[in-house]
């Protein structure tokens, strides 16, 4: 079972993407900001993902990516934010993000966007 950490810190949003990911098969593990999220990340393995929120206390979504790059961890990252713009986006690929989701999440398209990168974390 693929495993995904979802990082926000929303309750609420946490709460709806791991009911939507548990209903289709994946196994959860939660933070609730950047700093929680980053020591979360370390214990992924390959094939696994994290979804991030952009905007969180104690360290952005965008600087914990950055940080993970430092540390060597290639775990893939989806991020998730109210806002989508292409400034924010550009800024979110440059530093590793594979893909954006904007908030509020359609279930449909958080799994459509999971399974493509966890689809090609398999057939690496």
């Amino acid at each position: 079972m693929k495993r995904i950490l979802v990082i926000d810190d929303s309750t609420a949003v946490r709460q709806q993407v791991r009911s939507t990911l548990v209903a289709a098969g994946y196994e959860i593990i939660e933070a609730f900001d950047g700093v929680d999220g980053l020591e979360k990340l370390k214990t992924l393995a390959e094939g696994d993902l994290a979804l991030c929120d952009v905007n969180m206390p104690r360290m952005t979504g965008l600087e914990m990516i950055l940080e993970a790059q430092r540390a060597g961890l290639t775990i893939p990252i989806l991020m998730l934010t109210t806002e989508g713009q292409p400034s924010m986006i550009r800024d979110a690929r440059k530093a590793g993000a594979k893909g954006w989701i904007v908030k509020p999440v359609k279930p449909e398209l958080l799994l459509i966007a999971v399974d493509k990168i966890v689809g090609s974390a398999k057939a690496a």
